[in-house]
């Protein structure tokens, strides 16, 4: 039996104040990945949410809405045809003894180990060959990097890893693609985005020469507080944004799970207290 997977994937806030380099993907069988897709656009359609749904585009106007359709989200997710995965480092924690190529390279290199191990592939446990689509949002560099990027990704077919779960990316589905194209990849900047701006205190900020969050500042706030408290209804137990989520003594819960959380910590690192969250 083969088993077809699609995973999509996105980042943002290269640079944050606490936390950088946020990498997303949100993976879906081939089996529901017409529901999955008809199920977010229908309700997108139905709150009138426009072309696109985005975590820039939220505004006290709008906060009621994206809660609804996040509700949609995270029921897909309970119903396990949908998983999300959300990667970060934390600057507390700064990478030590890189060549100046890796530090050119850092964002495909982060990239690539976010592809590589963030779902867990390799407990996916089916008896067949699995294999893989993967679409990223449009990468933000050269042509020249986004295609020797891409190469690599194809390389993991030569990997013991993937070998030995019998994972197979299919060469010619590896692409970049527009997310006002794909609502799948929309859902997945809305939960990202909520993480980014929660850990970087965003929610925080105030207009320059204000005592006050702006209303947009607050409205952001509310949604992310709903994607935490849906992300704790699903698991039944505390959620720490901040940390990678934990295993509960089966290790492939890394594929099980429905949702979680990377902190990506460098092999090589030196504290950077000035960094630290208080």
């Amino acid at each position: 039996m083969t088993r077809e997977l699609t995973i999509y994937c996105d980042e943002s806030d290269i640079s944050g104040k606490h936390f950088s380099n946020f990498y997303g993907g949100a993976l879906v069988e081939s089996m529901h990945l017409v529901e999955v897709i008809a199920r977010l656009q229908a309700k997108k359609d139905e709150l009138n949410l426009g072309a696109e749904v985005k975590w820039q585009k939220i505004s006290s106007a709008y906060a009621g809405k994206y809660i609804e359709f996040i509700n949609e989200i995270f029921a897909l997710l309970q119903e396990e045809k949908l998983k999300m995965r959300v990667m970060f480092t934390q600057n507390y924690f700064s990478a030590k003894n890189l060549s100046a190529e890796q530090r050119d390279n850092t964002f495909f290199l982060l990239y690539y180990q976010f592809v590589k191990h963030a779902f867990g592939l390799g407990h996916a446990g089916v008896e067949g060959e699995t294999l893989l689509r993967m679409y990223f949002d449009m990468l933000p560099d050269t042509k020249e990097k986004c295609e020797a990027f891409k190469g690599y990704v194809a390389g993991l077919n030569q990997s013991k890893h993937f070998r030995d779960a019998r994972m197979v990316i299919k060469t010619d589905q590896i692409a970049e693609v527009d997310s006002k194209e794909h609502v799948i990849l929309q859902s997945l900047d809305i939960v990202m985005g909520a993480m980014q701006f929660r850990l970087n205190n965003k929610h925080l900020e105030k207009p320059e020469g204000s005592r006050f969050r702006g209303k947009r500042t607050i409205a952001k706030e509310q949604v992310y507080k709903h994607v935490l408290s849906c992300i704790k209804e699903m698991y039944g137990y505390p959620f720490n944004i901040g940390i990678s989520t934990g295993t509960r003594g089966d290790i492939a819960n890394h594929w099980h799970h429905p949702y979680r959380h990377w902190l990506f910590i460098p092999s090589e690192y030196e504290i950077k207290p000035q960094y630290a969250k208080k």
